[in-house]
């Protein structure tokens, strides 16, 4: 083990997830069933909810995701960017499978699965949206959850947070075009002018609004005052999330409980898609010669989703009752099992991984 590894896992060790963290598939399965159960038994409180809208934005869901997404945010430093230099060959790796790979093997997926092997089980009108939700939630990185992963890794914090930052910079700008081109060659129409909105609601102003509220917090308070407001805030971002999930399944009810099937099919093309681009990263990091604290967390963001933003830009493109938004809502369902996997296999391979020739400097 490198040096630069070894001080890592010693400041890893003993740290773990949260409770609420831990058991967040839980969580999401009984917000499933909540929602499923009051969408059948409330059918018109949904379709209140669902005529909130401004602009096709609906006004609950929005307020919701930016509650989601703004305390993920504030954990973002920026300032990490200049890192970018020390770690190179893992940036280079996560980039190429982030931007490179990443939507493209997904598409592939949602072809092979959705269009091919599984289509005579779904319904016929809703294929282009699973393919469209699915492509939408491979084409943003993750953000938040990532920093858990990494730790549970013994990943090196300070490349964790560089490339994290780096690609919240590149979604700003690649988003819309990756997904407008994908969409456009799955034959599904392309709003863009929806697209672009959902760009600017859910990344340029979230992005603002925390990077603002980041810096007056450390003018005030210093990073002790910005940390113990991200403590009060972490709980309130999981509790949107829950009830966006809700809200979600309390449109998407009827169509589950005739066909619940739907779930586990959905599931299929995302698993192959976690564990192909993980295994993509970890052994081009191998390749490469990288630390295995740099290479754990490369596999990791490579593997896992921006979910917050996915839900979002799905429910606008495409609609509250979408398969596309039911799609990414069962990227959030696996989201956690499926990574804890990838934890694990990353972990139980460091010494294989360690016998190639790792160059990364201490």
């Amino acid at each position: 083990m490198s040096a630069q590894c070894e001080v890592t896992a010693r400041k890893a060790a003993g740290q773990s997830m949260s409770l609420f963290e831990r058991y967040l598939s839980l969580w999401v399965a009984l917000c499933i069933l909540a929602g499923i159960g009051l969408g059948h038994m409330s059918p018109s409180l949904f379709e209140g909810i669902g005529r909130m809208e401004v602009a096709h934005v609906n006004l609950p869901v929005a307020l919701l995701i930016w509650l989601m997404i703004i305390p993920m945010l504030l954990k973002i430093d920026f300032g990490a960017l200049h890192e970018v230099g020390q770690h190179w060959r893992g940036i280079g790796v996560t980039l190429f499978v982030n931007w490179a790979v990443k939507p493209f093997s997904m598409a592939a997926f949602g072809a092979i699965f959705i269009y091919g092997l599984f289509a005579q089980w779904l319904p016929a009108d809703q294929l282009d949206s699973y393919v469209a939700g699915l492509i939408i939630l491979a084409a943003a990185p993750c953000t938040a959850m990532v920093f858990v992963w990494s730790r549970l890794t013994g990943g090196e914090p300070h490349f964790t947070l560089t490339q994290v930052a780096l690609n919240d910079v590149i979604m700003v700008f690649a988003f819309a075009p990756i997904v407008g081109l994908l969409l456009g060659l799955s034959a599904i129409i392309v709003p863009w002018d929806t697209l672009l909105l959902s760009v600017v609601l859910y990344i340029v102003v979230p992005v603002g609004v925390a990077q603002t509220g980041r810096w007056l917090l450390q003018k005030r308070g210093g990073e002790s005052g910005l940390n113990d407001v991200l403590k009060v805030l972490q709980p309130l971002s999981l509790i949107a999330l829950l009830l966006t999930l809700v809200l979600l399944f309390g449109f998407q009810g009827e169509p589950i409980i005739q066909q619940p099937l739907i779930i586990a099919l959905l599931a299929v093309p995302i698993l192959f898609q976690v564990y192909f681009n993980a295994g993509l990263a970890y052994w081009l990091s191998r390749r490469f010669g990288v630390a295995h604290c740099v290479a754990g967390p490369a596999a990791l963001i490579g593997a896992s989703n921006f979910f917050e933003l996915a839900v979002a830009a799905a429910i606008s493109l495409f609609g509250l009752h979408s398969g596309a938004a039911l799609a990414t809502v069962v990227g959030v369902l696996v989201e956690v099992p499926v990574m804890l996997s990838v934890v694990a296999i990353v972990n139980r391979t460091r010494g294989w991984y360690e016998r190639g020739d790792s160059v990364d400097p201490p």
